[in-house]
C-alpha cells in the first residue's frame, strides 16, 4: 500500500484501523507527543503558517504535497515502504532465511535497544534547534528548519510505531521515555553525546544537518538492511525524507562560504579580523566549526572494534551500508578490515576481524561521503579565486569514544603531548570568542526575498517557488 490514509486520526499506510488495540495505544501516546511538541518544539512558532511538505504516499514519485500548515496541526503519521514478496535476510548467520515479520524472541531486547537509540535522536535534534527560528537569516531558511523539525518528529513516530506494534508493554514504556528525556538535561539526557550538545547558532545548525544528519543517513541505511522487515521498511522511507535535511546543511554552509568569498573579493581582504568587520564569517572560523562537529559526529559510530556491532551483524539485525552491493560472502567469518591504532607516539594501521570492525567500516563510508561535500565547498572558494581550502581533520582528532578517546591528536594526525594540545587546540576548534562573533551576526530576517548579510541566497526556491515567496506567514 503506497498511499497514506489521511482520514485516520493518525495518518498511516499500515492498516492501523485493523488493529484496534494498537490503534488505541498510539492514540493515547499522541496527546503526550503533542504536549512535548508544544513544550520543546520550535519556540514561538505555533501560530505560524509554514509552507511544508507532507508525505501523502511512499511512492518515490510524487510522494510529497506542499501547502501551508500550522506546525501543531502537521499530520504526523506512520509510513512504511511496500513490503517485498519473499524478502530474505541478506547477511549474517540467518542469510537466506525469510525476513522476520515479528521480532525473534532471542533478539528482542537487543532489537528494542537499537530502535530506542535511533528513536531518541529524533526528538533530541528538535530540542537542540528549538530557539533558532528566532534568529533565522531568511524566510527560506526558517521554512527549511521547520521542515527538518516536523520530519524529525515524524521519524520519532516511525520508531514509536515499531515499539508499540512489536514490543508490548516494554515498547509502550520505552515510547513514553522518549518524550521524557531532554537534550542536555543533567539528570535525564538524551542517549548519545552529540545529541546533548547545544546548537546555538545557524552555522552550528548547518553543520549539524550536514554532518550529524548524515550520520543518520548511514545508520538508517544500515538498519534498512535489517532482517526484521518492519524496521527495514520504516528506515527506507525515513531515508527519503532525510535527503532534504542533508541538502539544508550542505547548501547552507556553501551559501555562507559563497557570501564570505564575495565580500573578500569585493573588498580585497583576507585577514580574518578584517573579514569579520564586514559582517561575514571568516573561512578559518568555518573550518574550526567543521572540525568540532565532524569529530563529535565520528564518535556516534562507536568504538573501532566492537563485539556489539559484530553481534548485530551476525544475528541479522543491522547490516552494512548498501549491503547487497558488496561483493563478499556477507558473513565475514574469515575477513579482515584495517583500523587505526595508537602505538606510543605514532598512529599505525592494523588488521582486525571484519566482524569486529563494522563500526569503523560504516564510519569510513560516511567519511567518503563527507569528503565529497567538502570538495563541493572548495569549488565555491576556488571559483572566487581565494587561496583557502577546507579540509577534514584526521579521524583521530578530538575523539571521546574508541581507541583515540582522550588522546591528543592534531588535525593532520600528529600525536601531541597534553601541553602541545593545550597550546594549539584553540587554533583548531571554535573558541568562545568565535561563537560570540557568530552569535553577533544572528538576527531574524523575516521579509520575503531578504537574506542576512552573512549568507548568500540559494540558487532556487523550494518546490520551484521564487526566492521572494512567503515561505512563512506570521499571524
Amino acid at each position: 500500500m503506497s498511499n497514506v490514509d489521511y482520514n485516520e486520526r493518525i495518518p498511516n499506510n499500515v492498516h492501523l484501523s485493523d488493529n484496534k488495540t494498537l490503534q488505541r495505544a498510539l492514540e493515547r501516546w499522541q496527546p503526550a507527543y503533542l504536549d512535548w511538541w508544544k513544550e520543546m518544539g520550535p519556540e514561538e512558532s505555533t501560530k505560524f503558517e509554514v509552507y511544508l511538505r507532507t508525505a501523502i504516499s511512499v511512492d518515490p514519485k510524487g510522494w510529497a504535497h506542499f501547502d501551508y500548515v500550522k506546525m501543531p496541526d502537521y499530520r504526523w503519521g506512520i509510513f512504511l515502504t511496500p513490503g517485498e514478496a519473499d524478502r530474505r535476510i541478506n547477511f549474517g548467520a540467518h542469510k537466506g532465511e525469510p525476513a522476520w515479520q515479528e521480532v525473534p524472541g532471542e533478539y528482542r531486547s537487543t532489537l528494542r535497544r537499537i530502535i530506542v537509540t535511533q528513536g531518541d535522536t529524533e526528538p533530541a535534534s528538535v530540542e537542540q534547534q528549538r530557539h533558532l527560528g528566532l534568529t533565522c537569516p531568511s524566510l527560506y531558511d526558517l521554512r527549511n528548519i521547520f521542515q527538518v523539525n516536523v520530519e524529525e518528529g515524524r521519524h520519532l513516530w516511525a520508531m514509536v510505531y515499531l515499539l508499540h506494534a512489536h514490543f508490548g508493554r516494554d515498547g509502550r514504556e520505552e515510547a513514553e521515555a522518549l518524550l521524557e528525556r531532554r537534550s542536555g538535561d543533567a539528570d535525564n539526557p538524551r542517549i548519545l553525546g552529540a545529541f546533548n550538545e547545544k546548537t546555538p547558532d545557524w552555522l552550528s545548525f548547518f553543520m549539524f544537518t550536514f554532518l550529524t544528519d548524515r550520520d543518520g543517513k548511514y545508520q538508517l541505511a544500515a538498519l534498512a538492511e535489517s532482517g526484521f522487515d518492519p524496521l527495514s521498511r520504516t528506515c527506507r522511507f525515513m531515508l527519503t525524507e532525510e535527503a532534504h535535511h542533508l541538502f539544508v546543511g550542505e547548501s547552507g554552509i556553501s551559501r555562507a562560504i559563497q557570501r564570505t568569498c564575495e565580500v573578500m573579493k569585493t573588498h580585497k581582504v583576507d585577514d580574518p579580523d578584517k573579514v569579520r568587520a564586514l559582517g561575514v564569517i571568516d573561512l578559518p572560523t568555518i573550518q574550526r566549526y567543521l572540525n568540532f562537529h565532524y569529530s563529535v559526529t565520528l564518535d556516534l559510530y562507536g568504538s573501532e572494534i566492537s563485539s556489539n556491532a559484530a553481534s548485530f551483524y551476525t544475528t541479522g539485525l543491522k547490516g552494512r551500508f548498501e549491503e547487497t552491493k558488496i561483493g563478499d560472502d556477507h558473513q565475514l567469518a574469515n575477513d579482515e578490515y584495517p583500523v587505526l591504532d595508537l602505538a606510543g607516539e605514532r598512529i599505525v594501521q592494523k588488521h582486525v576481524p571484519a566482524l569486529n570492525a563494522l563500526n569503523e567500516r560504516l564510519r569510513d563510508d560516511y567519511i567518503k561521503d563527507v569528503e565529497a561535500g567538502i570538495g563541493r565547498w572548495n569549488k565555491v572558494v576556488e571559483k572566487a579565486g581565494i587561496d583557502f581550502r577546507f579540509k577534514l581533520p584526521h579521524k583521530a582528532f578530538n575523539r571521546r569514544i574508541g581507541i583515540f578517546a582522550g588522546a591528543h591528536i592534531s588535525p593532520d594526525g600528529k600525536v601531541l603531548s597534553e601541553a602541545e594540545w593545550t597550546h594549539m587546540h584553540t587554533q583548531w576548534l571554535a573558541t568562545e570568542a568565535d561563537r560570540e562573533f557568530v552569535a553577533s551576526l544572528m538576527g531574524r530576517v523575516a521579509e520575503p526575498g531578504k537574506f542576512a548579510n552573512w549568507i548568500a541566497p540559494p540558487a532556487r526556491g523550494i518546490n520551484n517557488q521564487p526566492l521572494d515567496f512567503e515561505y512563512v506567514r506570521f499571524s
